[in-house]
C-alpha cells in the first residue's frame, strides 16, 4: 500500500458509526503480526524484537526457518466494513507473556485465533486463554505454504471446538483473505445479540 493510501485511511471515515475492539490470538510463530499486516488500512504499531540466544531453550523455533523477530507486547491495526471500524489487538504468543492477555483483552467483544496445522497441540493454550477471559471466538487455520490441509471436521475435532464456533481458512500475508476471516468472526458474533453490548 502506497503513502498516499496510508494517510488517506488514517482517518475513520465519516460512515463510521460503531467502533470494535477485537484480539487476534494464536501461539507463537503462527502469523499474527503478518495478519494484522496485510489486513490493517493504517501503518500497523509492531512490537517486533529480535529472537536472542536469551529464548534457546524458551522459544519452540522447530518449524520456523528464517523467524528472527517475535512480538513483545502486541500488534495493532485498524480495518473498517462500512460503518463499523474494526480495532485489532495482536497479542504475543509466548506463554511467558500471557499476563500481559487481560489488559489487551479488556474491551474486547471477541477473538480471532489463528492456528497452524504444523503445530496445532500449541493451540490448546491459547484457545483456553481466551476461553478463561469468556470471548467468544473464531478460528482461522492460517495455511502456510507446503502444510498439509485437513478437512474441516479432523482440525475441529483436533481443537475440540464448540459446534457452533466458527473454523474457517486464510492466507494472513494476503489482504483479501485476511479480511474475510475477520467477516466470518463479526459475524459470528452479530448472530448472538447476546454478546453485543
Amino acid at each position: 500500500m502506497g503513502s498516499a493510501n496510508l494517510s488517506e485511511a488514517a482517518y475513520l471515515p465519516g460512515t463510521v458509526t460503531r467502533s470494535v475492539k477485537l484480539l487476534l490470538a494464536g501461539h507463537f510463530g503462527v502469523g499474527k503480526t503478518t495478519f494484522v499486516g496485510s489486513v490493517s488500512e493504517i501503518r500497523p504499531l509492531r512490537t517486533e524484537e529480535l529472537i536472542t540466544e536469551a529464548s534457546v531453550g524458551i522459544d519452540d523455533l522447530a518449524g520456523l526457518p528464517g523467524k528472527s523477530s517475535t512480538t513483545v507486547a502486541m500488534d495493532f491495526g485498524r480495518r473498517t466494513f462500512g460503518a463499523v471500524a474494526l480495532y485489532l489487538f495482536g497479542t504475543p504468543g509466548q506463554h511467558r507473556f500471557l499476563p500481559m492477555w487481560d489488559e489487551l483483552a479488556r474491551g474486547a467483544l471477541g477473538a480471532l485465533v489463528l492456528v497452524d496445522t504444523r503445530r496445532l497441540d500449541q493451540s490448546d493454550e491459547i484457545l483456553s486463554a481466551v476461553e478463561k477471559r469468556g470471548l467468544p471466538y473464531a478460528v482461522a487455520v492460517n495455511e502456510f505454504d507446503g502444510c498439509r490441509r485437513y478437512p474441516p471436521e479432523e482440525i475441529r475435532a483436533a481443537l475440540d471446538l464448540a459446534p457452533e464456533t466458527p473454523l474457517t481458512v486464510c492466507d494472513a500475508r494476503d489482504k483479501s483473505s485476511s479480511a474475510k476471516a475477520l467477516i466470518v468472526l463479526v459475524e459470528y458474533l452479530t448472530s448472538r445479540p447476546e454478546l453485543l453490548p
